[in-house]
């Protein structure tokens, strides 16, 4: 075939445009655990039918961000047991990505993103905007994994954005968590700054240790399942 076929020009789908205002809404806390979502209330409030909004919660039950509650969805409360699964499979990758960071940050174009956003977080810091700080601490961890040339380590840590931004939420809004991620985030940028890969990488476990004892008191105390005999 001599020509490209051209792309078909359609408005996107109500559903789709339920569901990319809802997981939003979900990723920035938003909507948190404490909130239940029903089909009526959504649809009355998104000026919508049911039915797109039943097709938008059914794509985010099937992605783990919601789960059936009764007669509705709520996002799932995590516990301990969650919390540990998931800061381990981070401090697997964010300290070894971080080491691949280094490698390009002594170039101070390439890290002046990461300066940006750390000055911007420390302005934010010093005035208790807490909205703003999460802004720059969300633009710094941007600019870090922009340093990473491994694409295939960049997707992997990308499976746990939307984690990481429901977290940033939950968590930063206390100003000793805030005062934390900003003493991690000097840490960081001191270590790439000097190319120093080791210390990128420990400043990088200290960071997700902080975060990880900021998140607890946010988690349910629920049981493991027993295993089955």
């Amino acid at each position: 075939m001599d020509r490209a076929i051209k792309p078909l020009d359609r408005p996107v789908a109500l559903a789709d445009q339920v569901y990319q205002t809802l997981r939003e809404q979900l990723r920035t806390g938003r909507i948190g655990p404490s909130q239940r979502l029903q089909e009526v209330m959504l649809a009355t409030q998104l000026g919508v039918s049911r039915t797109p909004v039943r097709e938008a919660l059914a794509r985010l039950a099937s992605e783990g961000l919601v789960e059936a509650d009764g007669r509705g969805f709520a996002v799932p409360g995590l516990t301990p047991v969650d919390v540990d699964d998931i800061y381990a499979v981070r401090g697997l990758l964010e300290p070894e990505a971080m080491r691949h960071a280094a490698r390009r940050a002594a170039d101070g174009a390439a890290r002046a993103p990461l300066e940006e956003a750390l000055a911007e977080a420390e302005a934010a810091h010093a005035a208790g905007d807490a909205d703003r700080f999460i802004a720059a601490n969300g633009r710094f961890r941007e600019a870090w994994i922009a340093l990473v040339a491994n694409r295939r380590l960049v997707r992997a840590i990308g499976l746990y954005a939307d984690h990481v931004r429901y977290l940033r939420a939950l968590t930063l809004a206390d100003p000793a968590v805030r005062a934390g991620a900003l003493a991690g985030m000097r840490e960081i940028a001191q270590g790439l700054r000097a190319g120093d890969a080791d210390a990128a990488a420990r400043a990088m476990r200290a960071q997700l240790e902080r975060a990880q004892r900021a998140l607890l008191p946010h988690t349910r105390n629920e049981a493991p399942a027993a295993a089955g005999k």
